[in-house]
């Protein structure tokens, strides 16, 4: 059996966040954490060393989710997926250039955020197999 694929949530509305973990969950997916602003999202990715980190694109606080995916990435180099409800050209064209393997429209369809999810699961496969 191949373990489960830990997940970090970051989400800053809570309706949302737990509507994603239990749909994750029955999917066959660990969340390991569900992180409500972007300071804790980025000190428990660093603690917990997820496989992958569902991303809101707006979150409140002193950081949008842009910002917060731009330092997981430089930090831990841990893949992402963005969660928006936006449809803002300008946002949507600032968060592609973070390269995050994908983006998961509001409200969710479980097969969309499957796909993705071992689509990431299978790119960080194919990263760390690579002889650096």
């Amino acid at each position: 059996m191949t373990p489960r694929s830990k997940i970090i949530i970051v989400e800053d509305e809570i309706i949302i966040a737990l509507d994603l973990k239990l749909r994750l969950e029955n999917l066959g997916y660990e969340v390991i954490y569900t992180a409500f602003n972007g300071e804790d999202a980025i000190k428990r990715t660093g603690e917990t060393n997820p496989d992958l980190v569902l991303m809101d694109i707006q979150l409140n606080g002193e950081m949008d989710g842009i910002n917060v995916a731009q330092q997981i990435r430089s930090l831990y180099n841990i893949p992402f997926i963005y969660l928006t409800g936006s449809y803002e050209n300008s946002l949507l064209e600032r968060a592609k250039q973070t390269d995050p393997v994908g983006f998961i429209n509001k409200p969710f369809d479980e097969s969309e955020i499957q796909s993705l999810i071992e689509n990431a699961m299978s790119q960080k496969q194919d990263f760390n197999s690579l002889d650096l």
